[in-house]
């Protein structure tokens, strides 16, 4: 089954001077939207910064046309879609996705927002009291400050240097001259001339085409303006160091347009962890654990490539000196021919893959699909710049090909019994009724719930076990699986391993072609761990509330013993598994996988044990003055009936909540609700982040805030009512659901104990759901029947809630 050649955007200027790319996929379920404004912090006047920031925010406050219940946020949330918004150095991006059907409609309320934006002053002091939130979040953040270190090597007066993030001090929102200026920023870059929409969706070039010109018709219309000059960056490369990480940077200065493209090509390969290449000979030669390259900024010619390391501090003059070692040799490799075929074809794979909402953004950073041959040129500069040398170690070599990139060849019998030829495909045989029979009962259920004619698919192995992993084991499984994840995902297949309690779960999805592959390679590596495996480099430090949803899955299960053997832990364990939309080539080249399962086979695992009506308090450390909380309410039973409520609950809930906790009580900037499913365990999930409210406060707000839920109901007049239900059963509908998402649905369901015709139950569910059983499932809600457990950075305070673990 190979790859069928990805469809590449169509790309004009409109005759109002807005510049679109337009990308017709017709497999897509959904379309998507992203819109560039050639404008960013760097290009704000120094007396304000923050001020393109905060711009940014207050677009989403609703317009005239459009107030805030139903301005772009509120709609794409209430069909279930993806919206947000980004400011960078010298660009602001807005974008969304939707389901076709409804597309049109957000697309108008994103223009009507560029171009008529509210600007009430009111407006304006509470959204500057939720970006000072967000700043001293940022300020306290060890991550954040990391990041922003690594300008310090550069002179004092480059922008890079400068303050954008934007807080209570810098916004003087009551001064004449700030207005002044917000209003002048607005009308000179909010134009026609300085953007560019690009649309991807399953419409074909003419109708996307038309709704780019009636996009384009409701702007101001401008032409593209000159951006503000940047200094001079006056080095070449420095060193800094910020926490476990040592960072060497290198700056340029005059290069070439398509040097973005070779940036991202020479990261690419700085990245490839395979031996021979830097980040092997660094470990082996003990003096980094740790590699990752990605190209910091880029504008008018200059860019900084960041190289961050995982070693010691006395090493870095080593690991520089191996870095232009390394830098050289791929410097000496002819135009690098055969990798640049190969990093051509895992792009192309990566966005076959892609939804609509990935292939917009990635149209929109117009990052073309390899390197051209400009992108040659570009990067022979940008390695003399770099200063690298004719003589090199002969110890390097490039890395071994992509072993899941060649397409395989289709099996003769794929799909047929012995004795049957393809001239017999399709008929239905006694003895492929029993070889279905024995299938079913197997412990790997090849499930038909999804049309197995599409490229991609998915494969969920799930293991019980007699003890949980401890931290050092689940590290060790994690490194394991770092190259083969990595080779997955540039294939096409994303590989996830997670081992929580005592529960294991081996996810593939996206195209199934090299799947069979990939689940060999993976269950080799997982089963070769053993008390000599390395263990896996330190993480990140999250913000508070990252870390609290890190830790809500493992929570919501059972406590156990640990253990670190992990042969023990494999021979003692029982797996099933769910495989979907896999053809039957794929079915049958799964076969060596399947038979090197670790553990004993067994289809009759347990679903997990129904929620009780305990108030679960856990205590997460998150070293952080800020505070956190999350709040996941269980359904008060498994039937779908009450997941059907908790969905239309948490759809009705979402822009309330957002707006009461975030935007009137102001009590930060992280503030979300949503629906999660856990273990087959459907729930409404609510969380803030807060500078200055106390956990205890949060839940307060957060139980205050589902007291009003009844009232929400009842206010809703039917229409409004009946819209609701039809916007949350058409997400669900086959047409609007991505093959990852219906199979993460589908794998729920059967944790849940569901039969294979989930979501016609759940379709059916929805359209059948009134407002008194809506009501009832609120009441249900407020009272806590399916139990409530919260994890917070703080204590328990007691009765009800019990401490957990």
């Amino acid at each position: 089954m190979p790859a069928p050649t990805h469809p590449r955007p169509h790309t004009e200027t409109l005759a109002n001077g807005l510049r679109v790319t337009l990308r017709h996929v017709p497999g897509l379920k959904c379309s998507a939207a992203a819109l560039r404004v050639a404008a960013g912090s760097h290009d704000v006047p120094l007396e304000w910064p923050g001020l393109a920031h905060f711009l940014e925010h207050l677009l989403f406050l609703g317009t005239e046309r459009f107030p805030t219940d139903q301005a772009l946020m509120a709609y794409v949330q209430g069909h279930g879609g993806q919206v947000n918004a980004s400011t960078r150095e010298r660009t602001t991006d807005f974008f969304f996705e939707l389901p076709t059907g409804t597309f049109g409609a957000g697309l108008e309320r994103l223009s009507d927002m560029l171009a008529h934006p509210r600007m009430n002053p009111d407006d304006q002091l509470r959204e500057r009291e939720v970006l000072d939130a967000e700043f001293v979040a940022w300020s306290q953040d060890p991550t954040a400050q990391q990041a922003l270190s690594l300008y310090e090597g550069l002179p004092a007066a480059h922008p890079l240097r400068g303050f954008h993030a934007g807080n209570r001090d810098s916004l003087k929102v009551e001064q004449p001259a700030f207005q002044q200026a917000l209003k002048d920023f607005h009308q000179r870059f909010y134009r026609s001339g300085q953007m560019t929409l690009s649309l991807v969706g399953p419409q074909n070039l003419e109708a996307l085409r038309a709704m780019a010109q009636q996009f384009a018709a409701a702007l101001p219309i401008g032409d593209n303006v000159a951006q503000a000059a940047t200094r001079p960056l006056q080095v070449k490369s420095y060193q800094q160091v910020g926490g476990q990480h040592r960072n060497l940077l290198f700056a340029f200065e005059a290069l070439p347009d398509a040097s973005i493209e070779a940036l991202a090509f020479l990261c690419h390969w700085l990245n490839n962890a395979k031996p021979g290449g830097l980040l092997a000979h660094l470990q082996q030669q003990n003096l980094a654990d740790s590699l990752k390259a990605t190209p910091l900024y880029h504008f008018a010619g200059q860019a900084l490539l960041h190289l961050q390391f995982t070693a010691p501090t006395e090493s870095m003059n080593a690991v520089g000196e191996q870095v232009l070692d390394w830098l050289s040799f791929f410097a000496a490799q002819q135009d690098w021919a055969a990798l640049r075929e190969e990093y051509a074809k895992l792009l192309e794979r990566q966005q076959q893959v892609s939804g609509a909402l990935q292939l917009a953004r990635f149209d929109s950073e117009q990052l073309g699909h390899g390197l051209s041959e400009n992108g040659v040129v570009a990067l022979k500069q940008i390695l003399r710049d770099i200063g690298v040398v004719d003589n090199f170690s002969a110890h390097w070599h490039l890395p071994a090909a992509n072993p899941f990139l060649g397409s395989s060849e289709p099996l003769a019998n794929a799909g047929l019994i012995r004795g049957q030829t393809s001239a017999h495909r399709g008929l239905r045989t006694f003895a492929q009724d029993r070889s279905r029979s024995r299938r079913e009962r197997s412990p790997m259920q090849f499930s038909q719930a999804l049309a197995d004619s599409g490229d991609e698919g998915a494969i969920y192995l799930r293991w019980q076990l007699e003890a949980a992993a401890t931290a050092d084991l689940h590290g060790k499984l994690q490194r394991s699986l770092r190259e083969t994840r990595e080779d997955a995902r540039q294939a096409g297949v994303e590989l996830s391993f997670s081992a929580r309690g005592t529960q294991w779960l081996l996810k593939l999805t996206g195209l199934q072609e090299p799947m069979p592959s990939v689940l060999e390679h993976a269950l080799k590596c997982l089963t070769q761990v053993d008390a000599d495996s390395a263990n896996a480099e330190p993480e990140a430090p999250l913000i508070p509330i990252r870390q609290l949803l890190k830790a809500l899955p493992e929570s919501c299960l059972p406590t156990a013993a640990s253990s670190d053997d992990a042969k023990q832990l494999w021979t003692t364990s029982r797996w099933d598994g769910l495989a979907l939309g896999l053809s039957a080539q794929t079915q049958s080249a799964m076969g060596l996988a399947l038979s090197r399962i670790p553990g004993i086979p067994d289809n009759l695992i347990p679903a997990p044990s129904a929620s009780n009506t305990q108030q679960v308090w856990s205590h997460i450390d998150t070293a952080s003055s800020e505070h956190a909380l999350l709040l996941f309410c269980p359904t008060a039973s498994r039937e779908i009936a009450d997941e059907a409520a908790w969905r239309l609950l948490a759809q009705l809930c979402q822009t309330p909540f957002y707006q009461r906790l975030r935007v009137e009580l102001q009590l930060g900037y992280a503030v979300f609700s949503a629906l999660r499913q856990m273990h087959g365990q459907t729930g409404l999930l609510f969380g803030v982040q807060s500078p200055g409210a106390a956990p205890v406060a949060l839940l307060g707000h957060i139980q205050q805030f589902l007291a009003s839920v009844p009232g929400i109901i009842e206010r809703l007049d039917d229409p409004s009512f009946n819209q609701q239900r039809q916007s949350l059963a058409e997400q669900f509908d086959e047409s609007n659901l991505s093959a990852k998402d219906a199979a993460e649905l589908l794998w729920q369901a059967k944790l849940a104990g569901h039969s294979s015709d989930y979501l016609t139950q759940l379709l059916a569910a929805i359209a059948q759901l009134e407002r008194p059983a809506l009501l009832a499932a609120a009441q249900r809600l407020i009272s806590a029947e399916g139990g409530w457990r919260c994890l917070a950075s703080s204590a328990s305070p007691g009765a009800p809630w019990q401490a957990g673990k």
